[in-house]
């Protein structure tokens, strides 16, 4: 279970956003839970210096489509990092299993093939109740998390690629 709140991140440890374009996939399933993820997010992306018109936003039906709908940003859109965001909770079958794994694997496979980082902020919990503690509930958002990962790894394939670029 987590202990740490979500959403506390020191902003003297983020680099800054202001250089980045990043792209969000949102799931329209559980939208509740989405809708928050996404906003903390989105405030988290400006309050560490991006540009609201360097962000793009999409939806995707649900947390399986999250991979199509990230595979297609990056293949169409200038995007620095991608935050692909969903909520799958628990219920009686094995969709819950299969979704899951189908998701995460497709994110890993995403992050192998592509040179775009995409971060996982997809809440995978036995509750409903453990989804609303974790975007924007008791244990803060992990919307905010994920939009810190994403400045962090945007930063990090930008020094990467211009430490080539000049030849380390």
């Amino acid at each position: 279970m987590a202990t740490d709140n979500l959403s506390h991140y020191d902003k003297n440890t983020v680099p800054s956003a202001k250089t980045f374009r990043f792209g969000i996939v949102v799931s329209e399933w559980n939208n509740d839970i989405t809708d928050n993820l996404h906003q903390g997010a989105l405030e988290t992306l400006v309050d560490c210096g991006a540009d609201k018109k360097n962000i793009i936003s999409w939806t995707v039906p649900g947390s399986f489509e999250l991979v199509y709908g990230c595979k297609k940003m990056i293949t169409t859109q200038k995007v620095d990092a991608i935050i692909a965001i969903g909520n799958v909770i628990q219920g009686e079958t094995k969709h819950f299993d299969f979704v899951c794994q189908g998701v995460t694997q497709g994110i890993v496979d995403l992050n192998t093939k592509y040179d775009v980082p995409v971060v996982f902020c997809v809440l995978t919990d036995n509750t409903k109740q453990q989804s609303i503690d974790r975007s924007g509930g008791k244990l803060g958002n992990k919307g905010v998390e994920c939009a810190i990962a994403a400045v962090k790894m945007a930063a990090l394939n930008s020094s990467v690629i211009s430490a080539v670029e000049i030849g380390f």
